[in-house]
């Protein structure tokens, strides 16, 4: 079945919560599918917890995990080619949205290899039912999740300030793990490319004031701290 998608954004947003946490501490997941999330009981406002933490593991900022792991439906493009980070997390959760709204999923083959296949070419339909009578800004949400390119795939803190899910009312936006990778890269950085990244920073509007914040704090703090 399929969900609303007024509950799939409630269950996408705690999923992104759970994972924006993880993210900053350094972990990847690894394996985020539909059954790896329970609710915690049978009330309609109970909170979802992810479990199974068996494939996970820790990554730097600047580091790419290359072994294969996770479930063939929910695999990443860039872990078939061993080359990974925590955008890997974001393409699964964009698969379990694919599926909530329209009930089936967004790679299909009979076979591991076949569905790999399907991973690294093929585009998830979005012209079936019923995502032609979903809102714009739900397609819009599972693409830029699904995008192959892991460079422009949203993190959980943009996906949750994405006009689908935002509500400022409701959800609280957690610190994005660029910021952390933008402070580091300042403080190791040459006067010039401190110039550059001042310039990066100020495009990503969303960030600016968080950045601003560690900016002041940066010159407190060694290379040996941040890492």
């Amino acid at each position: 079945g399929k969900y609303s998608e007024e509950d799939a954004k409630a269950v996408i947003v705690q999923i992104l919560s759970v994972v924006s946490f993880c993210h900053l501490q350094g972990v990847v997941h690894r394996d985020l599918k539909p059954e790896n999330f329970l609710f915690t009981s049978e009330d309609e406002k109970c909170t979802l917890k992810a479990i199974d933490f068996g494939l996970s593991d820790f990554v730097k900022p600047d580091e790419r995990l290359t072994d294969i792991v996770g479930s063939a439906y929910y695999v990443a493009p860039e872990v078939l080619h061993r080359s990974y980070g925590t955008e890997a997390d974001m393409w699964s959760i964009g698969v379990i949205a694919y599926i909530l709204l329209c009930g089936s999923r967004p790679f299909w083959a009979r076979t591991e290899s076949g569905i790999f296949r399907a991973v690294l070419k093929a585009e998830p339909s979005f012209d079936e039912s019923p995502w032609p009578s979903l809102s714009s800004q739900a397609k819009d949400f599972v693409k830029k999740l699904l995008n192959k390119d892991y460079r422009k795939r949203m993190t959980a803190a943009q996906a949750l300030c994405h006009p689908w899910l935002r509500n400022p009312e409701e959800v609280k936006i957690p610190l994005d793990i660029i910021v952390y990778k933008l402070v580091k890269a300042y403080i190791c950085s040459s006067s010039l490319r401190k110039s550059a990244l001042r310039v990066c920073s100020s495009s990503l509007s969303y960030l600016v004031k968080a950045f601003s914040i560690f900016l002041m704090i940066a010159s407190f703090l060694s290379v040996a701290y941040i890492k």
